[in-house]
């Protein structure tokens, strides 16, 4: 049978032509008044929607449209909705402002998943939904960039328990004809392709668009009439399938991404890859390199590696991927051979021992193929430096070249309308325009505290008719009695204290620590005068059975009769229910097992919303907290005993519900006002907002990474490759003498007791072999002795060349003495070129 297709729009009448554009740039998912739009027009087809504006617009009968056609208020209110629009796409914006001098400067935002909006369901969690919100950030500072992902035909899983509380998992297609993305077009109109070989097949992909403000997010879609069955099958699910669907995604985003981006005309400057998951785009980089500049791998990796930035998000080692080097081999040798890698010195790039790991990991290659690299707190950076030092051996672990940029929410898209309009009148509107400013956020200090605390209550009791709603709903499917249907529409009560936990659910995050203390609970919720109920949602990987489990047990626990009014587990956590959460509880609650969140970001959400963070110290927390802002479960102890810290801590926990949390929401003055409670609200939005959104990540990124990432690259480019050739041959010549390469320190440590405020002059003399003084860096890396007499969290000092005395170049150095104590130091050279953007890796480093 042969199918002939067509596409059909809606009929939009010329004084509502403005919805279809705004429908198409998911800028209106931050932007309260263009959502009322579309609301206006069918509250309940919005909803049915998945509020997805495009599937709504195609859904509305011709009479509602004409009908809003001639309605003067809608069409003024579209106006200038519209206007606004079009003036934010014009704007120049703080990039341009502070760096408009960088010519030719774009940035290549890789992530496997993208979460902007629910009606767009590309995404699983907190990667996502950071990814979305670092590329509406972009947007908002009109920093050059374009995010590449994949766009999945059944996107992540929908959610759906049983009676009995079991997850199940549905997997319903997208209809993206229906949905705000659009096909890129070649100049003859026909959709635009690229290819790529995988083990032998050629495997094409067409490439969608997504407009998120000003900044574009192509997706690439393997499921094509081209493809065999299985090729289609590539783009099916995100974390989908078995091994090698894994690294057949792997492959589409990397390499695919890197070709779709030459289709397309773009010439990024820096790559950024949010995760490992397209750390193969490193290869195809080399390969284009090559062929179209005739220079060697080495050469083309100098300028590859100067340009590449990678963030880590996880110290879980499911959230590193590996592969079988079989597998690898399956797939990439292909690749290697053409661009001249040996294979065993590819593999090396993916192992933490070369020749010895069995297995092939993409985190470990994005840090061998990326000059800049991060984590997303303070405290996963300082955890991934410990994980991964072994790739720097001899190198002290706080020296490991794995910086910290943590992580930010986009705030606009996480706070609630009500917020909103408190904030617009009492912070004024820079605080849409610099959503980072201190000064600005100082300002909720003016705000009234009964008109902070109406604005939350009315979240609050938005939240409670949101959860009966969609628990009644869900009570309905599951095939339950009527008695229980109808409890549904009682349950919570919107003046009780409310606490919130939802998170993609996974056994180190704890969510069953509250139940080890059952009848404390029971008791906790009960209380005749000062109630407590909480709301859980979330999902579990669908081959997580501990996870699923865990689910279980809450969906039970909150059947118990005596507390099920006030203990409610929600089904498929998404975008929706999650910003109903953030922006209706009173407490934001997470129970990481430390050092295992590597940052969080659902807390920020809730703090911007006035909630209350009360959390063990892991990820951002760790920099978020003060005894005024919210509440530290721990001191940020590490256990040997799993039993025991969840012991300690699980008590810890109930007792600052018991003591502290609790008392304090239910003090109220004559007024009716908790006023202790409000001074915390302020004083958490006022401290928290300013520093975790993404506005001031985004600036980071661009400010520590991107534009020296930029600048060195474009030279390395530069006149056919030339800077690339000088330093490749540089380091060539470097390695080959290396091995001559010695050093000595004149004398002794000094004797006797030093002051205060002194200083330790160090003279070291290096015998450099056919190196010169100009080719190394001589440092001294001192600090205080830990009792095994280990330096420990040193600095390190350069020290300056002061000439030649035969054979030997002379080095001189003064360490400061700042502290009382025992201290050490120790001097080692490393290689020193001005185009060398991290001397650490490879590693060339000699101690004394």
């Amino acid at each position: 049978m042969k199918i002939r297709e067509f596409h059909v729009r809606p009929n939009l009448p010329p004084e509502l032509k403005p919805l279809q554009e705004i429908a198409m740039n998911l800028w209106f998912s931050w932007n309260w008044e263009a959502v009322q739009l579309f609301i206006r027009l069918s509250p309940d087809l919005w909803e049915k929607s998945y509020q997805n504006p495009v599937l709504m617009l195609g859904s509305l009968s011709q009479k509602a449209l004409d009908e809003a056609a001639r309605d003067e208020s809608f069409v003024a209110n579209l106006q200038r909705v519209h206007q606004n629009l079009v003036r934010y796409l014009k704007e120049p914006g703080w990039f341009r402002e502070a760096h408009g001098e960088e010519k030719d400067f774009r940035v290549a935002y890789f992530s496997c998943e993208f979460g902007i909006d629910e009606g767009l369901p590309i995404y699983s969690g907190g990667l996502g939904v950071l990814s979305g919100d670092t590329l509406k950030s972009a947007s908002d500072l009109g920093l050059p960039l374009v995010g590449i992902g994949l766009l999945y035909q059944k996107g992540y899983f929908r959610q759906i328990l049983s009676l009995d509380g079991w997850q199940q998992e549905l997997y319903p297609d997208n209809d993206w004809y229906n949905m705000p993305v659009t096909i890129e077009r070649d100049g003859e109109g026909k959709s635009l392709r690229i290819e790529v070989e995988m083990a032998g097949e050629k495997v094409r992909a067409r490439i969608w668009r997504v407009q998120i403000g000003r900044v574009p997010l192509y997706l690439l879609d393997t499921n094509v009439k081209e493809n065999s069955p299985r090729a289609r099958e590539i783009t099916g699910t995100l974390y989908g399938g078995d091994r090698e669907m894994r690294i057949r995604q792997e492959i589409i985003l990397g390499i695919g991404g890197v070709r779709a981006l030459r289709a397309l005309g773009i010439a990024p400057t820096v790559y950024h890859m949010n995760e490992g998951h397209s750390a193969f785009l490193a290869l195809e980089r080399i390969r284009a390199h090559r062929a179209e500049h005739g220079v060697s791998f080495a050469e083309a990796r100098e300028q590859v590696f100067a340009s590449n930035v990678f963030t880590t998000h996880t110290p879980v080692p499911a959230g590193n991927e590996q592969f079988a080097t079989e597998l690898v081999r399956k797939y990439l040798q292909p690749m290697t051979e053409e661009i001249g890698l040996p294979w065993q010195e590819f593999l090396g790039l993916g192992q933490m021992v070369s020749g010895k790991t069995p297995d092939f990991g993409l985190t470990v290659f994005a840090l061998h193929t990326a000059a800049h690299a991060n984590g997303v707190s303070r405290l996963h950076a300082e955890t991934s430096r410990k994980m991964w030092k072994d790739l720097w051996p001899g190198l002290p672990e706080s020296e490991v070249p794995i910086h910290s940029v943590t992580n930010g929410i986009h705030t606009r898209s996480w706070l609630s309308h009500e917020m909103a309009d408190l904030f617009s009148r009492y912070l004024g509107p820079r605080f849409q325009e610099k959503p980072a400013d201190q000064s600005v956020w100082d300002r909720v200090e003016t705000i009234p505290p009964v008109e902070l605390w109406r604005t939350h209550e009315v979240r609050r009791e938005r939240l409670v008719f949101f959860v009966r709603k969609q628990l009644k709903a869900q009570l309905v499917r599951q095939g339950a009695g009527a008695s229980t249907v109808r409890a549904a529409e009682e349950v919570l009560n919107p003046e009780a204290l409310t606490i919130g936990f939802s998170r993609r659910f996974a056994t180190y995050k704890r969510a069953g620590l509250l139940f080890r203390q059952p009848e404390r609970l029971v008791r906790l919720l009960n209380h005749p005068e000062r109630p407590v109920q909480i709301v859980f949602a979330g999902k579990a990987h669908p081959q997580d059975l501990p996870a699923k489990e865990i689910i279980k047990s809450v969906v039970h626990f909150a059947s118990d009769p005596r507390i099920r009014h006030r203990l409610v587990f929600l089904e498929n956590y998404d975008i929706n229910v999650a910003r109903y959460l953030v922006q209706g509880v009173d407490v934001w609650l997470n129970t990481p097992r430390r050092p295992l969140e590597a940052s969080g970001t659902s807390g920020m959400k809730a703090a911007a919303n006035g909630g209350l963070n009360v959390s063990v110290l892991d990820g951002w927390w760790c920099e978020g907290y003060a005894p005024d802002v919210g509440w530290a479960v721990g001191s940020g102890e590490v256990y040997k005993d799993p039993e025991e810290q969840d012991q300690v801590e699980c008590d810890a926990l109930y007792n600052l519900l018991e003591n502290e949390i609790v008392p304090l929401f239910y003090e109220r003055d004559k007024g009716g006002l908790p006023r202790g409670w409000i001074g915390m609200m302020k004083a958490s939005m006022r401290t928290l907002g300013a520093a975790f959104n993404t506005a001031r990540m985004v600036r980071e990124y661009a400010e520590r990474f991107y534009i020296p990432a930029h600048r060195v690259g474009t030279r390395l480019a530069k006149d056919a490759f030339a800077s690339a050739k000088e330093l490749s041959a540089w380091r060539s010549r470097v390695a080959a003498e290396w091995s001559r390469v010695s050093m000595r320190v004149d004398g002794a440590a000094p004797s006797g007791d030093l002051l205060v405020g002194s200083r330790v002059a160090v003279t070291v003399r290096a015998s450099l072999g056919a190196l010169s003084a100009d080719d190394v860096a001589v440092e001294i890396s001192y600090g205080m002795l830990d009792p095994a007499g280990e330096v420990r969290d040193g600095e390190v000092i350069g020290a300056r060349h002061e000439g030649r005395e035969g054979s030997e170049e002379i080095f001189r150095a003064e360490i400061p003495c700042r502290a009382s104590g025992r201290f050490g130091f120790a001097a080692r050279v490393i290689p020193r070129h001005p185009d060398l953007v991290n001397p650490l890796t490879p590693l060339l480093l000699t101690w004394e």
